[in-house]
């Protein structure tokens, strides 16, 4: 019956220690003998998923990958585009003056200088490290207005970033896709990108039917997927709102969440 799932990366598919389980990775490999799409869909930029796809054989031309919350979606050998809606230079501009006067660290992602942030800090440092990426230095002011930047994320202590929240003009939610994704990241995309509608372009790609897909996460940027697939799925360890909205519950990502599902309704076992 499913023939598409899209996995979220850390909190689900991904132990604590940052690892793909062996029972993760034999669940997958069996789905994807029968015929089973399976893809990553992370907030991750494409360098920080490489190492996955490859460790999971999910590096032909016949796999996909939805990076930077679905901003993109492409191929993963020949990197061709499937679907892309991304912000530009003002848009990075807007946001990172509203998080300086709110007392609040940013970095964005350039498609062409990369990881950028206005000063080095702890959670931008956190996210060069995880994804093997170097920091580029960039006065936000200064972009081109039409610059490409795939997604902004204002990023602090979780209780400094709780009250930057409180404060955000209610009219920033009309121009972009807000979602949190940890603690102490908040991401902002195109009004139109998600990984909701991420993965619905990958399913019409595919000629699959939405009650064919399962969706697997297990916090706020993980919503759309969740609501959009047939089997919309939460992990034992996801946030009691990503919980709420989901079909089914599956145990944690420290014992094999994501196996148990493929297990139970794609493989039958």
């Amino acid at each position: 019956m499913y023939k598409l799932v899209a996995l979220d990366m850390d909190g689900t598919l991904l132990s604590s220690d940052g690892t793909i389980s062996a029972h993760n990775k034999q669940a997958i490999a069996a789905a994807r003998e029968q015929g089973t799409y399976v893809v990553l869909a992370s907030g991750r930029p494409i360098e920080g998923m490489t190492w996955a796809l490859k460790e999971l054989n999910m590096d032909s031309d016949n796999d996909f990958v939805l990076s930077y919350n679905a901003s993109l979606v492409q191929r993963v050998a020949s990197q061709e585009v499937v679907r892309s809606q991304t912000l530009i230079g003002s848009d990075a501009k807007a946001i990172a003056a509203i998080a300086q006067d709110l007392g609040v660290h940013v970095h964005a992602f350039s498609r062409r200088q990369g990881l950028i942030t206005p000063e080095h800090n702890y959670y931008t440092d956190h996210e060069a490290k995880i994804n093997g990426l170097t920091i580029t230095l960039a006065d936000f002011s200064e972009l081109d207005d039409n610059e490409e930047i795939m997604k902004v994320m204002i990023i602090d202590e979780e209780n400094r970033l709780e009250a930057a929240i409180a404060q955000l003009p209610s009219t920033l939610y009309q121009q972009y896709t807000i979602v949190r994704s940890a603690p102490f990241f908040l991401e902002f995309m195109h009004t139109n990108s998600n990984k909701g509608v991420g993965v619905k372009a990958l399913a019409d790609f595919l000629n699959i039917k939405q009650d064919e897909v399962i969706a697997m996460g297990d916090a706020g940027n993980d919503h759309h997927m969740i609501e959009f697939a047939g089997l919309g799925v939460a992990m034992g360890n996801a946030t009691e709102a990503t919980k709420a909205i989901a079909n089914y519950i599956t145990d944690t990502n420290n014992n094999s969440g994501v196996a148990q599902v493929i297990e139970k309704f794609i493989l039958n076992v």
